[in-house]
């Protein structure tokens, strides 16, 4: 590929995000580039003493329809359209008056933050762009002539070129604000595309459309030898794409994947009723528990499993204090993220140069609606959030004992814990705190045993008589097939189980409840998560 320099003589500028934008157009017109533009981008450039012709004074007609046509013309398109070294094309230019536009600067209207604000309906149609993309698409596929500009994050490599190159763009740089271009252009209308689908409750439209803006390419993925990057939709979820990183490395692929998990766990502890902690490895809870403060909820979900948290990511319901960081501290730790930290917290956090302090304003809300896609070969596959919650569930007891009220505020707390854990799997909880968790076996009778083994292991490092499942209750995420998993529980010490029934043989897993004198819950509620 050669540098194949064009030459930039005209630019159209049409912005509605104005930043740098005076700045642009004045190293623009030191380079002699005549500058066109429309509105109120018009009205900006000449506000700051630059000379500038109005798109109208171009193309010979007036803006229109409320500005809804003003640059959908032969003689803006033709401009962009027009290959330079085309005689043909050169003859109809000269024949119809179309003079080149060498340069186009757009960026959108902001139809995502409309929708974002929670705007109505005719607002947020009134912000979709028509000859913003159309531009951009016509510049885009004429980019051995024409260099696009969608962001201002670019205007300092094109004002590099310019200044590099006698005023003239490379193809290298044309070619990758093409790319760009199209993105842009893609994203934007999966945007709206998914937002009317929303608008029309259509869960399944014959075409799905997803887009991101890059926060930040990553070192790899998963694995060394893959690549990754971390993108943000428009969805505003608070979480860590949008929180604030205070301190500590750049997060890894598995630390977003995993603190991700961690923040949406936390989410289903309203931080008004309690206080909260999850600790997470590799995207299952390894501990979560309740507290009087965050301080005791920390320790009480650490004593769950505390091998598997050296290393792992803490999450929070309420603002980090000072004496939460402090016992924080004491192990290897690779992210903290919570709404808010007090300043004396965030010193002490700042003791620790690796340890990754994220603030992300608010929780996630459990009942929120969205979307969750999944990649498998040659397709996507997409569902709606699994938003059911504990609260707004009816527990049907199905055996002849019904759980005491301890045992009921415990099955709900393990069952909260059970939507986030990978199946199969099996939760024991004591005094609102995890004390065994198995996840994501293929056998629910291994997921039992395996988080039974784990409360012993811990029992041994606390020195405790027994492990905390005696006299715990259990949560399973899905029915029991068999009575096994249920024995295999009770053999470990649950007195109580909630699960969501709906098996061929509900009536024996029933019947080994009653037999062994334990209390049963139904939710009808499964909590699948692959």
């Amino acid at each position: 590929m050669t540098d194949h320099p064009r030459r930039v003589t005209r630019a159209l500028l049409s912005v509605s995000d104005k930043t740098g934008l005076i700045e642009f157009a004045k190293a623009l017109a030191a380079h002699d580039v005549e500058l066109v533009s429309t509105g109120g981008t018009a009205k900006a450039i000449a506000a700051a003493g630059l000379k500038v012709k109005d798109v109208s004074d171009l193309t010979g007609f007036p803006e229109m329809m409320d500005g809804r046509v003003k640059t959908l013309h032969p003689k803006v398109h033709g401009g962009l359209l027009a290959i330079r070294d085309n005689a043909e094309h050169a003859s109809a230019m000269k024949t119809h008056g179309i003079a080149p536009i060498d340069l186009l600067v757009v960026n959108l209207y902001p139809f995502e933050a409309t929708v974002d604000k929670g705007a109505g309906f005719e607002d947020c149609i009134e912000n979709i762009d028509i000859g913003g993309p159309a531009m951009i698409r016509a510049a885009a596929k004429n980019h051995d002539d024409v260099a696009v500009v969608v962001e201002a994050d670019d205007y300092k490599a094109v004002l590099d070129e310019l200044a590099a190159n006698n005023g003239s763009t490379t193809l290298k740089l044309r070619r990758r604000l093409a790319a760009k271009a199209y993105a842009r252009t893609a994203a934007y209308d999966a945007a709206i595309s998914n937002w009317f689908n929303r608008q029309l409750e259509i869960d399944a439209p014959d075409f799905r459309a997803f887009g991101g803006r890059l926060i930040q390419s990553l070192r790899y993925g998963e694995n060394p030898h893959q690549t990754a990057a971390f993108y943000a939709t428009p969805d505003k979820r608070p979480g860590v794409s949008t929180a604030r990183q205070l301190q500590g490395k750049e997060l890894s692929y598995n630390n977003i994947n995993d603190t991700d998990a961690a923040y949406e766990c936390i989410g289903e502890f309203d931080a008004k009723r309690t206080a909260a902690c999850v600790i997470v490895k590799h995207a299952n809870p390894c501990g979560v528990a309740e507290g009087a403060n965050l301080v005791e909820a920390y320790r009480r979900a650490l004593a769950c499993d505390s091998t598997s948290a050296f290393g792992g990511i803490i999450a929070m319901n309420r603002p980090l204090d000072a004496d939460t960081a402090r016992e924080i501290t004491k192990i290897f730790t690779e992210v903290i993220i919570a709404p808010d930290a007090s300043e004396e917290a965030i010193s002490i956090i700042g003791g620790k140069k690796n340890l990754r302090l994220l603030l992300a304003g608010s929780l996630p809300d459990p009942r929120a609606p969205g979307l969750t896609a999944k990649t498998v070969a040659g397709g996507l596959l997409v569902q709606s959030r699994d938003n059911a919650v504990v609260d707004d569930m009816t527990f049907k007891v199905v055996t002849k004992r019904a759980p005491t009220e301890a045992e009921m505020r415990d099955l709900k707390f393990a069952f909260r814990v059970a939507k986030h854990v990978k199946s199969n799997t099996i939760i024991y909880a004591k005094d609102l705190a995890t004390v065994g968790i198995g996840a994501g076996q293929m056998s629910r009778v291994d997921s039992a045993r395996i988080a039974a083994r784990k409360a012993q292991d811990a029992a041994n490092e606390l020195k405790l008589a027994e492990p905390l499942t005696k006299g715990s209750v259990v949560a399973s995420d899905a029915f029991f097939p068999f009575a096994d998993g249920m024995l295999a529980c009770i053999e470990a010490g649950a007195t109580a189980v909630v699960q969501p029934g709906g098996s061929m043989r509900d009536d024996e897993v029933i019947k080994a409840a009653d037999e062994h004198g334990i209390a049963m819950v139904f939710t009808g509620t499964r909590h699948f998560r692959h």
